[in-house]
């Protein structure tokens, strides 16, 4: 039963990509900037609908940039998730860009890719996001810099930090974690990472049941005085504090 179930999401998966990529193609060319966010805030709320995950949202979401939005990292839907919460502009590996589909719709919302091997490049994308935040834009970034299990949280990389620091703007530490609605244990359903594919966590997210997305904000901070290093440390302090009075 569950098996159908999920072939049956399948379905309605697919159609929503497909939406996606034709409002990208036809309609974006004619929004501002505020419109083409909602349209991602909502485009990412029903994909979570069409994969059965309720969404719960603890603390209250930047309003406004500029504002650095970090968040601990665990599966291939974060950047769903996160966008079904507060839309921003994601850092994201450079591969992401090329992926069918996926790729175009990752470029729509406004992804800033970054070759992760590449110092220079690295370097390139601080300047960039940069100029993003004193225009006012809200970012996005994964610390960890790969995904993890869900429960620990890995040390944080905080090269990317350092545009918030150069512009004097405020990071807000983001805590995600999934769950079984019903019983609130913890899921590892969306879970992507060692030898798991792709494919394989996508099939496992489509086959669960009762599944549950949850994101708390904390209050935005800024480095007040600290080094990049210091103030990822921070960050992941108040993450790791944030999911353990989530989880018990």
């Amino acid at each position: 039963m569950r098996q159908l179930l999920a072939l049956w999401r399948v379905f309605g998966v697919l159609a929503h990509l497909l939406y996606g990529a034709i409002v990208i193609w036809w309609v974006f060319p004619k929004l501002g900037d505020a419109q083409r966010s909602l349209r991602v805030q909502e485009w990412s709320r029903t994909m979570l609908k069409r994969l059965a995950i309720d969404l719960v949202v603890n603390g209250s979401p930047a309003q406004q940039g500029p504002m650095l939005l970090a968040s601990n990292h665990i599966s291939w839907l974060d950047i769903a998730v996160i966008h079904a919460s507060r839309h921003c502009r994601f850092i994201s590996k450079s591969e992401i860009k090329s992926w069918p589909l996926v790729g175009m719709l990752a470029t729509g919302a406004g992804t800033l890719y970054i070759e992760r091997e590449s110092r220079r490049d690295a370097m390139r994308v601080v300047h960039h996001m940069a100029e993003r935040l004193k225009a006012g834009d809200i970012l996005g970034v994964f610390p960890e810099g790969t995904t993890g299990d869900g429960t620990s949280v890995l040390p944080f990389h905080a090269n990317l930090l350092q545009a918030a620091i150069a512009v004097d703007a405020p990071v807000q530490p983001i805590a995600m974690h999934f769950t079984d609605r019903v019983t609130g244990a913890y899921s590892f359903a969306p879970c992507y990472i060692g030898d798991d594919t792709l494919v394989a966590s996508v099939w496992r997210t489509l086959c669960a049941r009762n599944l549950q997305a949850v994101v708390n904000f904390a209050p935005p901070q800024k480095a007040n005085g600290r080094n990049r290093r210091e103030w990822a440390g921070d960050l992941r302090e108040v993450i790791v504090a944030m999911r353990s009075e989530q989880l018990g």
